[in-house]
Order: C-alpha cells, then sequence, then structure tokens
C-alpha cells in the first residue's frame, strides 16, 4: 500500500538529528523537499513535539540510549505515522518499536557514515516490521538517489552484520591492543610501514578514538556473536599452533583450502 497523501507534504524528524549519520539523515530528507525538525541533547522540539509534528520520526541516537527514546517517543505517534531506527543493530530495536507504538515500524540501517558525499552507490538494509505504507516511499526515495537496497528481517539483519561489522571490528580491536601492548611506539612504526599496514593503522585509530562505545555495542550487543566467537577462536588456535611449530607447509595448505 502506497502512502496515501502527497510524499512531500508532510514533515520528518530526526531524533539525533544533530550530528553524525542523524544530521547526514537530516540534511538528506531536507534536500528531498521534506521540513525537517531535529532534536538533539539540548536543542530542538521536545519529543512530544516532534511526534506531533511528523509523519516520520527517525531515531539516530546511540545504541547504548536507542532503546530508552524509542520507549520515550513511541507512544506519542499515531498509527499512520512511521517510527524508524538507524542504528547498526536491528532486532532489539526493531522489537522495542513495535511494543513501544501503535505506528508502523521499519528498521534501517545505512551502511555507510556522516562523511559519505551521497548515497550513489551506497547499501540500505531496511527491515519493515507493521504496516505497509512507508516502505514504499522509503525504496522509492533511496533507489531514486542511487542507493541499493535489501529488505530483511531483524535477525537476518544482525547475523550478517556480525560477519561484517562484528568480525570486522574485532580483529581491528586485537590487532589495536597487540600494537598497544607491543612496547613499540606508533612514531617507530612509521618508517617500516607498508600501505596496507597504514590502512589498517587508519582503522584502528578510527575505532580506538571519540566513540569507542559504537564498536563495544557492535560487539557486545550482537546475539550472533558467541557462536562467532568460537569460530575464530578455533581457527586462531590452528593457525597458532602452525607457526609455534614453524610449519610453513601446512599453513600454507590451510590457506589454499577452499
Amino acid at each position: 500500500m502506497e502512502v496515501n497523501f502527497p510524499v512531500n507534504d508532510f514533515a520528518i524528524g530526526i531524533i539525533g538529528g544533530t550530528g553524525g549519520i542523524g544530521k547526514w539523515f537530516a540534511d538528506f530528507f531536507a534536500g528531498q523537499g521534506h521540513t525537517v525538525h531535529v532534536s538533539g541533547r539540548s536543542e530542538g522540539m521536545s519529543l512530544p513535539e516532534l511526534a506531533a509534528a511528523c509523519r516520520i520520526v527517525v531515531v539516530a541516537v546511540p545504541i547504548g540510549v536507542t532503546l530508552d527514546v524509542i520507549r520515550e517517543v513511541g507512544p506519542f505517534l499515531p498509527e499512520e505515522a512511521l517510527l524508524m531506527d538507524l542504528t547498526s543493530l536491528k532486532e532489539k530495536p526493531v522489537r522495542e518499536m513495535l511494543a513501544a507504538s501503535r505506528a508502523e515500524v521499519i528498521g534501517c540501517h545505512p551502511l555507510f557514515g556522516p562523511d559519505a558525499p551521497s548515497l550513489a552507490g551506497q547499501n540500505i538494509v531496511l527491515c519493515p516490521a507493521r504496516g505497509g505504507r512507508w516502505l514504499d516511499f522509503l525504496q522509492r526515495t533511496f533507489v531514486k538517489n542511487g542507493a541499493r537496497i535489501t529488505v530483511t528481517a531483524p535477525a537476518e539483519h544482525d547475523r550478517m552484520m556480525a560477519l561484517i561489522q562484528g568480525l570486522t571490528h574485532l580483529d581491528t580491536i586485537l590487532m589495536g591492543l597487540t600494537l598497544r601492548d607491543s612496547g613499540v611506539e606508533p612514531s617507530e612504526l612509521a618508517a617500516f610501514s607498508t600501505p596496507v599496514f597504514r590502512t589498517k593503522q587508519a582503522i584502528i585509530e578510527k575505532v580506538f578514538g571519540p566513540r569507542p562505545g559504537l564498536y563495544a555495542a557492535l560487539l557486545a550487543e550482537n546475539p550472533n556473536m558467541p557462536a562467532l566467537l568460537e569460530i575464530f577462536e578455533r581457527n586462531f588456535l590452528i593457525v597458532k599452533e602452525m607457526i609455534l611449530r614453524g610449519n610453513t607447509t601446512e599453513l600454507e595448505a590451510l590457506l589454499k583450502k577452499p
């Protein structure tokens, strides 16, 4: 079912729209011709005001406070509105949006950061959970601007994110901790670094930077990580044993194994 009112004749509210990915989407929707209202920690509309003024309300706050914000704003939204989140995990936020509101619910995960110049070529995952009016609108809006859309269930999204984000950040954190505990100063590494190492070093600095809570939550709050950690640990121990025995042949064979 399509939205039964003019697609440019409604406002969109972004909770957390004063910075990061929330601000990115606030600017994006404004560029599409919508009136956009934002609510930040100390500025913008109150949540009841935002819910009353906007047909779509987007929760774009850190993972650690997402559920609390959903519980706070959800009861103010009518059935014809859309409640959507932008967090990197989907099962818990979607479940909470369904419980806290009567509105339509779509979990959304933009697979890019606020430094992206546009939607062109970017991936977005949508997890529709209640209602059918708004999914078509979001898909058409994002695809029109060059995004690639995947529609899936929250549980499948989180399973894939354990592999794509969880495993990536786990590897980055362990490498960063190992470098930190090696006793070698970063300045000493520069003269010996390769392009690949410098790329990894830049990623480490980002993960260990001003928003470590984001990466911690992606690992600690994804229910699929325990099983993945078992696989990771098993393979680490196999490789460790080969290295300690100096067994180049076995390690090469392991890398060639399909």
